[in-house]
């Protein structure tokens, strides 16, 4: 079997380390992996399939090692200077930033929805956002079956999604100190408020969500509108997801579809208060689905509460699948 040399970008943020537990758990046919960070976060020593590994700083010259792939983890200004040049040496970039997501020529992909989409790259492919992709993936079964007409989202984010910061403030909260990364407390708020506001009244957020969305569906005409909410929970973006369909369906049937969807698990039993949980995601790479009931005030149209790890799926392991694909590919 065929080894490859892979790069960790950003390996010392919240995402980077996790993509780093990941790589491990998945035992891909990696035979070299290099770490690499910032100036400030390089030198930190990281233990990796039974070897401490060094970060390295990254520069426009750590792509010459010769490496098959790179997953970054470094934010959009880091992913727009340094994937062009390691894609330039042969490299696959698959980056969790924003900077290329809305490219014509980059696939967004999230692997149990669109992997055929992994083989149009053109030496980058991009991770959609996080609240995206645990919403896409149940979305997908279910356009697949009854060609979806309109999507509200309506997000409960964690604040592990705002990075280290985010989590440190939720921690500072509770210590009754002041927030240094969002406006206002987040102990006790609900803060409707993610990413910058735009001139029509959205967060960038929101309008990721929506254009993400429209893009992996391939449906770029498709309705959609987003509230996107940080809350006081530490990891696990919850969701609530209103769908209005174009075919009329039956109810047992839809649950079904759900249940078999791929990176789907059902927890659907409101007789024993079962339902999808921030705690219960934690450390799973699947969607957690529950609450599935009509919309009677549509003709043909649901709500669905949708729960998943954001650092995990929502980031890290979308990352590491994708990697997966790849070497499937190359290999078939």
């Amino acid at each position: 079997m065929k080894e490859y040399k892979l790069a960790v970008i950003g390996a010392t943020g919240l995402v980077g380390r996790k993509v780093i537990e990941v790589l491990q758990e998945y035992n891909l046919p990696i035979s070299s992996c290099e770490f690499f960070a910032t100036r400030k976060s390089a030198g930190t020593d990281f233990f990796f399939n039974g070897k401490q590994v060094l970060v390295k700083e990254l520069k426009d010259d750590s792509f010459e090692e010769g490496f098959d792939f790179a997953i970054f983890s470094a934010g959009g200004d880091a992913a727009k200077h340094y994937a062009p040049i390691a894609a330039a040496t042969g490299c696959i970039v698959v980056d969790n930033s924003s900077a290329f997501r809305m490219d014509p020529n980059v696939p967004l992909v999230v692997p149990e929805v669109n992997p055929e989409e992994i083989k149009n790259n053109h030496g980058i492919i991009a991770n959609p956002n996080c609240s995206t992709i645990q919403a896409v993936v149940p979305l997908k079964a279910l356009d697949d079956k009854y060609k979806i007409k309109r999507i509200v989202y309506s997000t409960y984010q964690a604040v592990s999604g705002a990075g280290h910061e985010g989590v440190a403030d939720l921690e500072r909260g509770l210590n009754g100190e002041e927030p240094h990364k969002f406006p206002y407390p987040i102990v006790n708020n609900c803060l409707p408020h993610i990413d910058t506001f735009m001139e029509n009244g959205y967060t960038r957020e929101e309008e990721k969500m929506i254009n993400e969305t429209r893009k992996i569906l391939k449906n770029p005409d498709l309705k959609i509108t987003a509230t996107t909410v940080r809350v006081p929970v530490m990891n696990s973006h919850s969701e609530s997801i209103n769908v209005e369909f174009e075919e009329k369906f039956d109810l047992d049937e839809l649950k079904n579809v759900l249940k078999n969807a791929k990176g789907v698990i059902v927890q659907d039993d409101i007789e024993n208060n079962v339902y999808p949980l921030a705690t219960t995601a934690n450390g799973h790479d699947e969607s957690f689905v529950g609450r599935i009931r009509r919309d009677f005030s549509l003709e043909s149209g649901i709500n669905f509460w949708c729960v998943a790890d954001n650092i995990r799926k929502g980031a890290a392991s979308n990352a590491v699948q994708i990697v997966q694909k790849l070497i499937e590919f190359d290999e078939q």
